[in-house]
């Protein structure tokens, strides 16, 4: 199991701030009760309240997964109704299975995501050994 980490960026529709903060009321509510395998799920709102960045990790590709499933619909409804402009960034190794699944997505229009793997850090082995 490999660890993966998400930034999502999206543009809030002029005049639906209200409905964009109860739809993310509802995605929020969703991974609360449902998810087994998110550790993060957390949404920041720009200061003038026109665009959205949410940080998320999950405990692997497959609680991923298990999240895209479970807020779908609320999902699509988000960008249908209040949110545009869709991007993520991806830190970690995502499954092959996973990869098939953004891939398709992206295909679709549905999102823009950039994956990025890791090179080292506090925590890599290059850092340890040199300490």
């Amino acid at each position: 199991m490999s660890r993966l980490e998400l930034s999502a960026h999206m543009k809030i529709r002029p005049g639906k701030f209200d409905g964009f903060k109860k739809q993310a009321a509802e995605l929020i509510r969703l991974a609360q009760e449902k998810d087994t395998q998110t550790l993060r799920y957390d949404w920041f709102i720009s200061r003038d309240g026109t665009e959205c960045e949410v940080r998320e990790a999950y405990a692997s590709s497959e609680g991923l997964i298990e999240h895209s499933t479970h807020i779908a619909e609320a999902r699509n409804r988000l960008f249908a109704e209040f949110a545009e402009g869709h991007v993520m960034t991806a830190y970690g190794e995502p499954s092959p299975e996973l990869f098939a699944m953004v891939e398709a997505m992206q295909k679709a229009g549905h999102v823009k995501i950039t994956w990025f793997s890791f090179l080292q850090g506090l925590q890599s082995p290059a850092h340890a050994s040199s300490v």
